[in-house]
């Protein structure tokens, strides 16, 4: 069995690395205002991959950061996945010919599940779609709207579709460092084929230590982690992760 991916984040809003709490924009804190030396440093660190979202972009409904995602792309070995403003598939083609390696779809997806099919159909093994829940039910619009279809319903349709992979992100705990929302993650998890990535509230090695003896418990079902505060405000060591991770 491979060993859990630990993925650094890097949000962008205003050109800048921020992170949210539970999706708040006007709850930003910067960390950086130089995208591209950051990508290189988690890449440096030993990461084997970055999750970027533009996060005015999600709320924008397009891309806004694209200049900083194409700088980090063309700056990085490892491969990158983007989220936050694609609702089309010129969008999406745009960015993989920039050299982002997956496409991570919200929105549309929850209220489009046959679009992100076509989507897959014209991307194998490029699509992953983010599944951001509050109180187990999905949030788009940058987490700004609240919708009555279920995480667990949303994931086994676009599973369906052929997505490459589900990142469940638990808005509540977002951005507070009160740990990875493991009981709904691994019932989704448990529930799909497709590979899971735990997002939202990691924030130490005892929260990867129970993710790692969850994921013993079922191979393949989780790909990894992701995570931003934690590893910026130094309470998850980043080093000190993968090595748990790798052991």
């Amino acid at each position: 069995m491979s060993a859990l991916e630990l993925i650094p984040a890097i949000d962008l809003k205003g050109g800048q690395c921020v992170r949210l709490r539970q999706g708040r924009m006007e709850d930003a804190t910067v960390f950086g205002d130089d995208p591209v030396a950051m990508a290189r440093s988690w890449e440096a660190r030993g990461a084997k991959r970055l999750h970027v979202v533009d996060l005015d972009g999600a709320f924008a409904g397009e891309p806004v950061n694209r200049a900083a995602v194409e700088g980090i792309c063309a700056a990085l070995s490892i491969p990158v996945q983007i989220g936050g403003g694609i609702r089309d598939d010129a969008t999406f083609r745009a960015y993989l010919e920039a050299g982002v390696r997956w496409g991570i779809v919200g929105t549309r997806a929850a209220r489009e599940p046959a679009w992100v099919e076509g989507l897959c159909k014209q991307f194998p093994g490029r699509v992953i779609v983010g599944i951001d829940a509050r109180e187990g039910f999905v949030a788009t619009e940058g987490w700004a709207e609240a919708s009555r279809v279920s995480a667990l319903e949303l994931a086994q349709r676009l599973e369906q579709a052929g997505v490459a992979a589900v990142i469940y992100t638990d808005i509540h705990r977002d951005g507070m460092g009160t740990g990875i929302n493991l009981e709904e993650t691994l019932a989704l998890a448990e529930a799909l084929s497709c590979p899971v990535i735990a997002s939202g509230g990691l924030h130490d090695l005892d929260d990867l230590t129970r993710l790692k003896a969850a994921a013993a418990d079922q191979p393949g079902a989780l790909l990894g982690a992701i995570s931003g505060r934690a590893l910026y405000e130094g309470s998850l060591d980043f080093e000190a992760g993968l090595a748990l991770l790798a052991s």
